[in-house]
């Protein structure tokens, strides 16, 4: 097995994604990162390592006239040739304004929309480490408070479409808390299988160990966007400092990410650990999913064996006002008691099966 298709699986493990009976779609526009990605879920299919129904999902924005169609040709061609299905989508005239975040914001209505048709419970693109980067100096750039700086996150609800970059968020997708892969029957997440681990270099590597010839997109030259700016000359520059630069900044950004995250859960626990209801019911969903998960893996040291029924029980704990319910979990139990939710170990495991 090569090298990046070990890697997609064990990353795959690590952010707990089913590997069996569900659908994903892929996003792929035909460059070496999308297309790598693809050809290496194929291939975890071929080796059953996966049991899923892919579906790549290309979005032609007509920006760049035959250049645009024959992206579109390649990975009709490439589909074809691995028996993926394909799914494509055209942009329709873009409104005035900034024209990357309109196309941006046609592609994921697009990969939301064809999501929410096959009853998909993921979005999968082909971000990578130095996609996370550029997207960390943007932000730096503009002046963007913590959250911004958090770069991208791994997993995070897709519905909606990207906010904007006024809503102090990346501005490549503008994310919120990352969430709980426990919530992948509620709606379609973003998930971006190789943030953390791939580079660009590696994504080409790949695609050639295949013998693929990825498109090109020549807009990538285009030095009126800021992004390839700081692509093709802040980054260089910053190489000369910093040989790693790329995952100086990407880690950088992880380490915010953590940072964040540590924050949430200080504002939720009382100092003997256990969870406080106050400022819970005022929070977004996924935000509170996420810190129910962090506090049940803080306090059963794994989140193995948790539902999404699980989950849900809590949170019909939190919204409920009365006191002294129980919500049972594999192992154990939470019991809303005093304004608070405290775990408790049973001292006879349940015999609910692995999930």
């Amino acid at each position: 097995m090569h090298n990046f298709v070990r890697n997609l699986i064990t990353e795959w493990r690590r952010l707990e994604l089913p590997v069996e009976n569900g659908t994903v779609v892929v996003g792929v526009s035909g460059g070496a990162d999308s297309v790598s990605l693809l050809l290496a879920l194929h291939r975890l299919r071929e080796t059953e390592k996966l049991n899923l129904r892919i579906v790549a999902a290309h979005f032609n924005h007509k920006l760049r006239d035959g250049e645009s169609a024959a992206d579109e040709e390649f990975v009709g061609r490439l589909t074809s040739e691995h028996r993926v299905e394909f799914a494509v989508g055209h942009s329709g005239a873009l409104s005035n304004g900034n024209l990357e975040q309109n196309a941006r914001s046609s592609r994921y209505d697009f990969l939301k929309r064809t999501a929410d048709n096959l009853n998909a419970y993921a979005v999968l693109t082909g971000h990578t480490i130095n996609d996370q980067a550029e997207t960390f100096l943007m932000n730096l750039i503009r002046g963007s408070g913590p959250e911004g700086l958090c770069g991208m996150k791994t997993i995070r609800p897709i519905a909606g479409g990207p906010p904007r970059p006024a809503d102090g968020c990346e501005e490549e997708d503008g994310d919120a808390a990352e969430t709980s892969p426990l919530l992948f029957s509620i709606s379609p997440l973003l998930v971006r299988p190789l943030l953390t681990w791939a580079k660009r270099g590696d994504t080409e590597e790949y695609c050639d160990a295949r013998g693929v010839e990825y498109r090109y997109d020549t807009m990538n030259e285009d030095t009126a966007f800021k992004r390839v700016r700081i692509r093709k000359i802040l980054l260089p520059l910053l190489e000369d400092f910093n040989p790693k630069i790329i995952e100086t900044l990407a880690n950088t950004a992880g380490l915010m990410q953590k940072l964040s995250d540590g924050k949430l859960m200080r504002n939720h626990l009382a100092t003997d650990g256990e969870m406080l209801l106050s400022g819970l019911r005022g929070v977004s969903q996924g935000e509170l999913y996420h810190a129910i998960r962090s506090w049940l893996q803080s306090k059963r040291g794994t989140t193995r064996r948790l539902q999404l029924k699980h989950i849900v029980a809590i949170e019909r704990l939190i919204l409920s006002t009365k006191s002294g319910r129980v919500a049972e979990l594999p192992g154990g139990r939470v019991i809303k008691s005093a304004g608070k939710l405290v775990y408790e170990d049973n001292k006879v495991e349940n015999s609910d099966a692995d999930i």
